[in-house]
């Protein structure tokens, strides 16, 4: 069925990518998960580098000269170049689990996740039923994203079908990969914000309509999660999950201890928290559950079985204090994970950030974050969770070409810090993991989207 595009969502067709880009320095990218096999299989790394990307899709990558070789003169002659002697090129970073309309929320007070929410959140939320402020809304994110480097990620709109429309526009006039859905909640303490399950079930068909599948748009069916959906709405997400068969979910589990019991209120009888979603069928690959702290074993191997992710969302689970991700745990029980900024529970957009959180969380749980599961977890793990790893993730060729420029000498205190190399680790390791734990948004030298250069404002 065709639908009409609301004011929100009319916006000039893209434009093309061009057809021939050059892309030189120092690439780095993933092939396999660096806990399975050892680290140099894991990656490639090639210190004079070069991405050939036609018409946005990986031609050609690694040696300078090899690439250069590969591509006919013809076409080299009208090929866009962009040279970054050693700075480093990796897959563009990829954000598992956000909130647009919590983009201006950041540091926003609360006690606690439920406090949090009920406080600070819901409100804000509440203000975007003004399509204009949607739009803008929209726009500020996208921008912060790709100025942090950011150029995929799994978003939370709100309970207003028109917020979808509005980030839907924003990410097609940048070309961007992204996964979006409206929230849906009939359940919620705020008024506002609960929903008539009909209307629900009419928003989020003519939302998948108008925008799964469209240029680089994915829907993400987003029921917010348990405490505040009944078993009615749950089973509406898994009726618009079976609608496609390429469908996405995203939602959050097990974060907090009073969220725990808020769901089991809600759904009495269930074995644990993730036996209500697995109840309903919302399980699966191309879903994703935000957090996953307080997991039994039972949940666990459930996760793993089903093909199930994770969002790791370190930052976040700091600043409210619902606990530490037993990464290495989840890992081992071949759990997918992925890594989230959470924002705006996250305090900031930078997967550098988050990383540099991850490995606070890792530390103080007895072992270190490896700076290859580190930027694994940023780039093909974030794939891989997300369902998306057939397009994007690493240099594989025929991928989009999404990518991120970082200079790891951007900050005074990386360069004095890389001036001092550590004794126990090789030069490249040690690069990254200081990039992970000092680096953020200042050392973002450049954003690629489909080959071409973004400009953040």
């Amino acid at each position: 069925m065709a639908h009409s595009l609301s004011p929100v969502a009319r916006h000039p067709d893209p434009p093309p990518a061009s057809p021939s880009v050059l892309i030189c320095g120092q690439l780095l990218d993933f092939l396999a998960d660096p806990g399975g096999v050892s680290d140099t299989e894991a990656y490639r790394h090639q210190v004079n580098g070069a991405l050939w990307i036609l018409d946005g899709r990986i031609a050609a990558q690694g040696a300078r000269e090899t690439v250069l070789a590969h591509i006919p003169a013809e076409i080299l002659a009208r090929t866009q170049r962009y040279d970054y002697g050693e700075h480093f090129v990796l897959p563009g970073l990829i954000d598992t689990h956000c909130h647009y309309p919590q983009a201006t929320a950041l540091a926003a007070p609360g006690k606690d996740l439920l406090d949090w929410l009920n406080r600070s959140i819901y409100p804000a939320e509440a203000k975007l039923a003004d399509p204009e402020l949607a739009a803008q809304r929209a726009e500020y994110f996208l921008e912060r994203l790709l100025a942090h480097g950011t150029t995929t990620a799994s978003v939370f709109a709100t309970a207003h079908a028109h917020s979808v429309d509005a980030f839907m526009a924003a990410a097609e006039k940048r070309r961007l990969r992204m996964l979006c859905g409206k929230v849906m909640m009939d359940c919620c303490t705020l008024p506002a914000l609960s929903e008539n399950l009909e209307a629900c079930a009419r928003d989020c068909n003519d939302l998948i309509d108008r925008w799964h599948g469209r240029d680089r748009l994915r829907y993400s069916v987003t029921p917010r999660f348990a405490p505040t959906s009944s078993p009615e709405q749950l089973a509406l997400a898994a009726a618009l999950l079976r609608s496609r068969a390429d469908l996405h979910l995203q939602s959050h589990l097990a974060e907090n201890p009073a969220e725990l019991a808020a769901a089991a209120l809600r759904h009495p009888g269930r074995r644990d928290y993730l036996d209500i979603y697995a109840q309903y069928d919302l399980l699966g690959p191309r879903t994703i559950y935000a957090h996953g702290i307080h997991l039994s074993a039972r949940e666990e191997a459930v996760l793993a079985e089903s093909g199930t992710a994770i969002a790791h969302c370190p930052s976040s689970n700091l600043f409210l204090g619902s606990g530490f991700f037993p990464l290495a745990r989840r890992h081992a029980a071949g759990v997918r994970i992925g890594l989230g900024s959470d924002i705006g529970a996250g305090t900031s957009f930078s997967m550098l950030r988050s990383l540099h959180a991850a490995h606070l969380v890792a530390q103080a749980q007895g072992g270190p974050l490896s700076p290859w599961q580190g930027w694994y977890l940023a780039t093909l793990g974030g794939a891989r969770a997300l369902g998306l790893e057939h397009c994007l993730g690493n240099f594989e060729i025929g991928k989009e070409a999404d990518c991120v420029v970082l200079d790891p000498f951007a900050l005074p205190e990386l360069a004095a810090r890389l001036r001092q190399r550590s004794a126990t680790e090789t030069p490249l390791a040690d690069t990254l993991f200081a990039l992970m734990l000092l680096g953020d948004e200042r050392c973002v030298r450049a954003v690629h989207i489909l080959g071409e250069v973004q400009q953040p404002a």
